[in-house]
């Protein structure tokens, strides 16, 4: 067993974990390949984290896995990855029912081609009953788009009377968010060895514990999975209060 897995407090798992799968590209041009290349290895990182996870318990773990800005990628790779989507979660499906895993997706999936959007209306139907860990694909998403949407659909429901503006609060716009049926993250982890959070989940990640690796999305493991959970958990997570507050809140608990 992982020596990195033994070190892992199991009471104190985070529940949501997000992960921006970033260096596939560079992955690839460093072995003399083109971008989809280090694409189609990517997946094996999915499929072994996905299943990190849920070996733990995690309840929830979000994939940034194509951005609203990626469309402006050329179409070639653009169209090589809504294929790759498409046949990854083809193969994967069954796979993730026999695991009791639940798919949902986050974005704005009219912008997805009418073959992809078919295919994962038919993985969310096939997998809606499970109750295992909730895999949260982040499609054709973005954090900008996500506010200006729930912004646009809070203006239409006060014109209507259906809301007072004087109702406006967190809560609410969290009901209007992608993300509502869902606990906000406690860990996001990038990879690749950039440092920014590049448009995801602007709103939830307000008090997530940010973990940046230079490990390229490929090459991404459980161990990899591992080591940046025990790096959250030998972190205080103070929510704006002092350091003593939280060691007296934790001991009257």
């Amino acid at each position: 067993m992982s020596t990195l897995l033994n070190q892992i407090d199991k009471e104190l798992l985070p529940r949501h974990i997000a992960i921006i799968m970033d260096g596939n590209g560079r992955w690839a041009k460093e072995k003399g390949e083109d971008r989809l290349y280090g694409h189609f290895h990517g997946v094996e990182s999915v499929r072994n984290i996905v299943e990190g996870c849920a070996e733990m318990g995690i309840e929830y773990l979000t994939l940034y896995a194509f951005s609203t800005e990626n469309w402006e990628r050329p179409e070639q790779e653009v169209t090589g990855l809504m294929e790759l989507l498409v046949s990854t979660i083809r193969k994967e499906v069954a796979t993730l029912n026999k695991n009791n895993i639940r798919l949902h997706v986050i974005g704005d999936m009219k912008m997805l081609p009418g073959f992809a959007q078919k295919e994962l209306k038919e993985a969310l139907e096939i997998t809606k009953e499970n109750k295992g860990l909730n895999l949260i694909m982040a499609l054709s998403y973005s954090g900008r788009w996500e506010l200006g949407n729930a912004a646009k659909e809070i203006a239409i429901q006060v014109k209507e009377g259906k809301i007072e503006v004087r109702d406006i609060n967190e809560k609410m716009i969290e009901s209007f968010l992608c993300t509502k049926d869902f606990p906000d993250p406690e860990i996001m982890i990038r990879t690749g060895g950039e440092s920014r959070i590049s448009n995801f989940l602007l709103y939830q990640l307000a008090y997530a514990e940010l973990y940046f690796t230079q490990v390229r999305w490929p090459d991404f493991r459980k161990e990899n999975l591992y080591e940046a959970i025990v790096d959250f958990q030998g972190r205080e997570r103070r929510f704006g209060k002092t350091g003593e507050q939280v060691t007296k809140s934790i001991k009257t608990q």
